[in-house]
């Protein structure tokens, strides 16, 4: 079987054929590889960074992916990849296939989440760090060009920076310019192969991945919980369509929201929503 460029020899235990065709077509692109080849990677996530920021300085002295921050209210947020340096900074790292996924309004929230929980309770609020808000895109959303564009607040009137600490910057992934750094880096977020790749910070990861058993197998993993998880998704969304249906159905015959919602399984606040919705 041939995998990634390279053949392996060895039976690859629970993997379909489906799986491992799809691992092959696997590019940092896509968040779902992305994640697993950046996860607790300080070495990858750390060039990654210095590349953007041109900083020669920074030391990232933690990694997580996917990490959420639930909200006691509104609405709770996941990061691709969330980094702090050596002097506590934070960094969100967000890979974006779709246009729609980089929307200012999401940069703006994400920045307003990392001033939330990076300020601890009593603290004053001059002691906010710096926060970065990164969006990798595969397209150029903004359309400008620019291989790199950085958002910054500034005083309309006197054209200066507001200085307030928040940076917000898009990547475009198209930038196929690869006599610069960024152009590299766009380069290797876009190769299937890891033999193709300019940095091997990224390439032995990606190469673990694609062409070892181990990471295969890991991989494979992550694809079948991904499956099992949107199959729930999609039974419990049958399940809420089909209970605001009889729901809707009882209401329409006067019978009592109290009695709706024990029958139906919805709270009555689900079912008072029903009704108001639908004017029953």
């Amino acid at each position: 079987m041939m995998l990634g460029g390279k053949f392996l020899t060895d039976r690859i235990d629970g993997c379909l054929y489906e799986d491992l065709d799809r691992l092959k077509r696997f590019r940092l692109m896509d968040d779902d590889f992305m994640s697993k080849v950046f996860d607790h990677n300080t070495e990858a996530t750390q060039l990654l960074l210095s590349i953007i920021l041109e900083r020669n300085d920074l030391t990232v002295h933690s990694v997580e992916v996917q990490k959420e921050f639930q909200a006691v209210v509104g609405h709770s947020v996941k990061f691709d990849v969330f980094a702090t340096d050596e002097n506590g900074k934070p960094y969100d790292i967000e890979i974006q296939r779709a246009d729609r996924g980089a929307s200012p309004q999401r940069a703006r929230y994400n920045n307003s989440v990392l001033d939330t929980y990076m300020l601890e309770k009593g603290k004053d609020y001059k002691d906010l760090q710096e926060t970065y808000v990164i969006f990798i895109t595969e397209k150029d959303v903004l359309k400008k060009g620019f291989p790199i564009y950085h958002i910054e607040r500034k005083i309309l009137e006197t054209d200066e920076l507001f200085d307030d600490g928040s940076h917000i910057i898009f990547v475009n992934g198209q930038y196929n310019n690869q006599d610069n750094p960024i152009g590299k880096l766009m380069h290797d977020f876009r190769c299937t192969d890891a033999e193709d790749m300019y940095y091997g910070q990224l390439a032995d990861k990606v190469k673990y991945y694609k062409e070892t058993k181990g990471g295969c197998n890991a991989m494979c993993k992550m694809m079948e919980d991904m499956r099992k998880e949107a199959a729930e998704a999609a039974a419990k969304e049958a399940a809420m369509e089909k209970a605001t249906e009889t729901a809707m159905n009882m209401l329409k015959d006067n019978i009592s929201p109290e009695k709706v919602a024990l029958y139906c399984g919805l709270s009555l606040e689900e079912v008072e929503k029903i009704k108001a919705e639908n004017n029953l």
